[in-house]
């Protein structure tokens, strides 16, 4: 048998498995159709590497076994709560009574329904809550040391990155201390945010009795896969919420971003309750070590008072409905006067698209706030090719140029925003462990609202006549990352 022979033995069988994996992707995984197309083009012009990429970064998270598992293990979790509280017995009831009444803290019709679809995805609404948001590092983190230090019972964390840094030494050195104090510490972090972690970091909590946990340890059918929430609960009393991680870059001290704005919330109130089942969820999921039950003392009873209505809203792989995703859909597609949107990452699926298009050309008035200094260049090329198409539709797009703009809220007539970890992309709805805040309170939305238009003064506007004029090259690098926008 010649060479050339065993060559085209090699193409065919290459040409076969092509096919197969083709047909697997088009008629088996769910997905929608521009990143159904968008595999295809990987297996097509890469053969043998495509079906590695797909199989570490493609595979359809709602199919896997894993997740299916924690859903239905999560959903057990809520119901337990919801039948062994008692403040919860009939609150799902009740919940649905004041929403369908046009509850004294939601003004608009929308909003109503808004709250009624988080409702429904197992989000229950409260009342009682006092909120207060930090858009630096610094404040935030001189914050949660001072919580820290007067806890008296437990601390729950749950973060996405957890860097080796000064501040990561430092909060560790925070928690060991409580912890030799007999308050009970569970740290929970994500497994790929943390690879490069050196595994003795946590060592002296560990000795001091706290605890750790890795949230899915990467491995190869696993990359895809990460837990982006960040929380922290301290004694069932006060909850942290938002977009910032651990690390000396979220103080503004790393010269690659500058200053980093984020937008983190403070929490006191009832909405803690939701965070503290979220975090339940995942760190019984990750480890049997030191794993949580539903005991009283994380959910203590607190005085009620008028405070700001708000729901804290999960979605993910381990969530039936993209939950986050179709709450944008639904504050978009309601919104009447205006929309403000920051997110570090702009790469919407059709539907969000379209509705920022529709929001833009029925009248509204729709700005769309981006890094000047990205982080990741594909997302950013990505980013703008998806904005010059809004341009033309008459949304307003800017670009943050004092360091690295890092928050994701959303904000509506002045009246409702969320703020969390979800950015407005692909990855976050389909792909990340997200949790966001839905607040319904037109005071607070006003503060945030504020903070965004002090935001564009820090900013570059991107007109249409640039983006009609950019360089071709520039072009290129758009369309290319445009095409694989779906798997980023």
């Amino acid at each position: 048998m010649g060479v050339m022979t065993i060559i085209a033995y090699i193409a065919v069988v290459v040409l076969v498995v092509n096919v197969i994996l083709a047909g697997f992707v088009v008629f088996f995984e769910r997905r929608n159709p521009a990143s159904s197309w968008a595999w295809l083009l990987v297996l097509l012009f890469i053969p043998v590497l495509g079906f590695l990429i797909y199989m570490i970064f493609g595979r359809n998270s709602k199919r896997e076994k894993m997740f299916q598992e924690k859903e239905r293990y999560d959903r057990e979790i809520y119901y337990h709560y919801l039948l062994h509280d008692e403040r919860s017995v009939g609150r799902v009831k009740e919940q649905k009574a004041i929403i369908e009444n046009g509850g004294k803290l939601i003004e608009a019709e929308y909003l109503t329904d808004l709250a009624y679809l988080n409702l429904n995805s197992g989000n229950w609404m409260t009342f009682n809550n006092r909120v207060t948001r930090f858009t630096n590092g610094r404040e935030k983190f001189e914050s949660l040391i001072h919580d820290i230090r007067a806890a008296k019972h437990f601390i729950h964390m749950e973060y996405y990155i957890w860097r080796g840094d000064e501040l990561g030494c430092r909060l560790v050195q925070e928690l060991t201390k409580k912890a030799k104090e007999g308050v009970e510490v569970r740290l929970l972090y994500d497994g790929m945010g943390n690879a490069a972690l050196p595994k003795t970091f946590f060592y002296e909590l560990l000795q001091a009795g706290g605890y750790t946990a890795a949230f899915l340890p990467p491995f190869i059918v696993r990359l895809n896969y990460r837990n982006h929430r960040k929380l922290c609960i301290i004694d069932g009393e006060i909850g942290y919420i938002g977009g910032f991680n651990v690390g000396d870059e979220y103080l503004g001290i790393v010269k690659r971003y500058g200053p980093w704005r984020d937008t983190h919330l403070r929490i006191e109130g009832d909405a803690i309750d939701q965070m503290q089942m979220r975090f339940i969820k995942d760190w019984n999921f990750t480890t049997t070590h030191g794993s949580v039950c539903l005991d009283p003392r994380y959910f203590p009873i607190r005085a009620q008072c008028e405070g700001v209505g708000m729901q804290i809203v999960s979605s993910g792989p381990d969530t039936k409905w993209h939950n986050i995703r179709n709450s944008y859909f639904k504050m978009i597609n309601e919104a009447e006067s205006h929309i403000y949107l920051t997110t570090p990452y702009f790469v919407p699926d059709d539907g969000i698209f379209e509705a920022l298009r529709v929001a833009a050309l029925s009248g509204l008035d729709v700005r769309i706030l981006i890094p000047g200094n990205p982080d990741h260049l594909f997302v950013y090329w990505a980013s703008t090719s998806y904005l010059g198409e809004l341009l033309e539709a008459g949304v307003r797009c800017y670009q943050y140029e004092q360091g690295f703009i890092h928050a994701k809220c959303l904000c509506i007539d002045g009246k409702m925003c969320s703020v969390g970890t979800a950015n407005m992309d692909i990855r976050s709805f389909d792909l990340n462990f997200e949790v966001n805040a839905f607040l319904y309170d037109a005071p607070f939305t006003q503060i945030l609202e504020n903070d965004f238009l002090s935001d564009l003064k820090k900013s570059i506007e991107i007109s249409l006549d640039w983006y009609r004029h950019r360089k071709w090259w520039f072009k290129v690098k758009e369309a290319i990352a445009r095409l694989i926008s779906p798997m980023l």
